[in-house]
């Protein structure tokens, strides 16, 4: 299961996950830079690229096509 193929499909994973829950986060209230909460838009992303990382553990399917 911990292969190279499952731990870089894991690591995109997590990567575009946190991508789009700081994106979710920030949303469209902040009209310029400075209104963005960045502290909260960080942890939001940490928090779904770990649960991403979680979630890899049950199975990717990218994976799994690979193996």
């Amino acid at each position: 299961m911990f292969t190279k193929t499952w731990l870089k499909a894991a690591l995109i994973r997590a990567v575009r996950t946190f991508a789009e829950a700081a994106l979710a986060y920030i949303g469209t209230g902040a009209v310029v830079l400075g209104d963005v909460n960045w502290l909260g838009a960080l942890s939001a992303g940490a928090f779904g690229a770990v649960t991403a990382i979680l979630l890899a553990l049950a199975g990717l399917p990218e994976a799994e096509k690979e193996a």
